[in-house]
């Protein structure tokens, strides 16, 4: 297949600045080993730069965000292993990145898909994440 496709995902993503040095894929070719956890500390402090912004515009049109804060203090700490994290850094730049399957600007349906994702993982993670939310939400 001819590489022609990646101009596309360059122009995608140019606007978004260190969004596309991430890289997303492996395209730049680094061998699998690597991608460790240099890579997924890279990603955290994206996450760290862009979540809260992202928070704040959404506001309260979503009802997850104490899923999020839940999974960002899961991210954070130092006890849980970097590819674990990773998993967690995945779902939570997919809710930061404009690009979505369903568009934020949506009406009613803008953040769906940002759901289902932070259910799959909610839902992956289990009892292991339940430690990282407030008090009042353990139950």
């Amino acid at each position: 297949m001819d590489k022609g496709i990646d101009y596309l995902e360059d122009d995608i993503l140019e606007d978004f600045g260190e969004l596309k040095e991430l890289d997303f894929g492996n395209r730049k070719g680094k061998s699998s080993e690597s991608q460790n956890e240099e890579d997924v500390q890279k990603k955290i402090e994206y996450v760290d730069e862009n979540l809260w912004g992202k928070l704040e515009k959404s506001g309260k049109r979503i009802s997850f965000a104490k899923d999020i804060l839940a999974l960002y203090s899961y991210m954070k700490d130092p006890l849980v292993k970097w590819y674990r994290k990773a998993i967690v850094v995945a779902a939570l730049i997919y809710f930061i990145v404009p690009i979505d399957t369903i568009p934020d600007i949506t009406p009613l349906f803008g953040y769906l898909d940002d759901l289902g994702v932070l259910t799959a993982l909610l839902k992956y993670l289990g009892s292991e994440l339940m430690q990282y939310y407030p008090e009042e939400y353990r139950n």
